[in-house]
């Protein structure tokens, strides 16, 4: 299991309790089946409301890397392409 994401920078500016969040998030995840990465995800963002804490956007970035890393490849190319297309949704910035 990559725990790289630990090394992010984006950390470095993200409370302890973001953190901690974050680290059970990648834990999970490793146990997780690749059917079951969607319930990971959902039950990371309901204890996250439930303690108050909302994510901006390069904390989101992140929390996709770290669910990125444990997909196949197959399933990390169509997120790429989801990623792409929402950008190109989104027009320029």
């Amino acid at each position: 299991m990559d725990d790289s994401w630990k090394q992010d920078p984006r950390l470095k500016s993200m409370s302890r309790e973001k953190i901690e969040l974050l680290t059970r998030f990648s834990e999970r995840l490793k146990s997780a089946d690749k059917n079951s990465l969607a319930e990971a995800l959902a039950s990371i963002n309901r204890e996250a409301r439930q303690k108050g804490l909302s994510f901006n956007d390069q904390e989101t970035a992140l929390m996709v890397s770290i669910l990125s890393a444990h997909m196949p490849p197959s399933e990390q190319k169509k997120l790429s392409l989801l990623k792409m297309l929402a950008k190109k949704l989104a027009g320029p910035p």
